[in-house]
């Protein structure tokens, strides 16, 4: 029998306050989450880079409604608590932030976050001041909705070369006050790194993205961190296979790329 919501959330707040470090990986659509789920990860997360790829978008250019209805599929998927890649928030001001937060709440999330970016690559990080208060109206609407929702607080100030690692310190420590459950900040690449936003953290947990080869879950562990996520890696890396045949046709009338294929029931029996 699928668990209820709360017990996703019940099971996902649990995550964070037993001892060890998990994995959270990404799926873009509901074949792949109910794939990832037949792995045994403990709970999955959505990816807006991902979840714009099957639109046939950018990274950022998906509205909240189609979010919401790709959230509430992946969240429904599979008897996983889901935590939600919900950008910005989908809104400029903290009052908009507040009634997105509350639609989240209701697609069935244990955990979404909301990032300081404003979209604008000539000013990208919102004030601290706006980003302290955009986070504070997320949590004010958690808070009145009377769930347990996990708010993850995330700083874009490394990933988009804004001020770098001392900012994003700088404003995880503002967030982790303003209400955060969760401290996250994309692109640390060294174990020094880690180990800094580890230490601002304190007892909050953090989650370390890891779209790339470098680190291992153990050291990750060892460093403190509670939670690894992704991010778009897994559609990157399903988007590299299909690019690659699909060029190998186009360009040289080959099909070798379909050699080594999957066959039907290795992706079919996930979804029973």
């Amino acid at each position: 029998m699928m668990p209820t919501i709360a017990e996703k959330r019940a099971r996902f707040a649990e995550l964070h306050a037993s001892p060890g470090c998990f994995v959270m990986p990404n799926p873009f659509d509901i074949g792949s989450a109910k794939y990832l789920a037949s792995l045994g990860f403990p709970a999955l997360a959505s990816t807006s880079a991902g979840m714009a790829f099957a639109a046939g978008k950018g990274d950022g250019d998906v509205d909240r409604g189609y979010a919401l209805s790709h959230i509430r599929d992946l969240a429904e998927a599979t008897d996983l608590p889901l935590n939600a890649d919900f950008e910005a928030g989908f809104a400029r001001d903290a009052e908009g932030v507040h009634e997105s937060a509350r639609l989240c709440v209701g697609a069935g999330v244990a955990g979404f976050s909301i990032e300081d970016y404003t979209g604008d690559s000539r000013a990208p990080l919102y004030s601290l001041n706006e980003a302290v208060e955009r986070l504070r109206a997320a949590r004010a609407a958690i808070n009145a909705s009377g769930e347990t929702v996990m708010l993850t607080a995330r700083s874009e100030a490394i990933l988009r070369q804004a001020g770098g690692l001392a900012e994003a310190l700088r404003r995880l420590a503002a967030y982790a006050e303003a209400g955060a459950d969760v401290l996250y900040a994309p692109m640390v690449r060294t174990a020094a790194e880690v180990s800094e936003v580890v230490r601002v953290a304190g007892k909050l947990p953090v989650n370390v993205l890891a779209g790339w080869p470098g680190f291992t879950k153990h050291e990750l562990e060892d460093l403190g961190v509670k939670r690894i996520s992704v991010g778009g890696a897994l559609a990157r890396a399903a988007w590299g296979g299909f690019i690659h045949a699909a060029k190998d046709i186009a360009e040289h009338g080959r099909f070798d790329a379909f050699a080594s294929l999957p066959t039907m029931n290795d992706i079919t029996a996930a979804f029973a």
